[in-house]
């Protein structure tokens, strides 16, 4: 079984992480772990950056085929990126190790 899955991290100011999940199920995701954070950051970065930052965060974990990735990600940055409210950062973890259950749930081919 050849499947590439990436892990797609979004970190998300508290009360977005539904919006989140949204634009990835829209896009082909089957779902994702929400994860409650707090943000850290010193004074000096805030003037430097001339924003002001929330401490409460939101982490999402979605886990998706290599092909969903592009789309997903491009969604993410247009709705919820730092331009936004949400002031969205979006990264991608390649996948190098699954139990065989989790990468048969993501097996595009059809078995013979």
């Amino acid at each position: 079984m050849d499947v590439k899955l990436y892990n797609i991290v979004a970190i998300v100011n508290e009360g977005f992480s539904d919006s989140v999940m949204e634009i990835a199920k829209d896009q082909g995701a089957r779902g994702g772990t929400i994860i409650p954070a707090n943000g850290s950051v010193t004074a000096d970065a805030m003037k430097l950056y001339g924003i002001g930052i929330h401490p409460e965060k939101e982490i999402v974990l979605i886990l998706v085929n290599e092909n969903l990735v592009n789309a997903i990600l491009e969604r993410l940055y247009d709705k919820l990126g730092s331009q936004s409210d949400a002031m969205g950062i979006f990264f991608t973890l390649p996948v190098t190790h699954a139990s065989e259950n989790l990468l048969k749930q993501y097996n595009t081919k059809k078995e013979e």
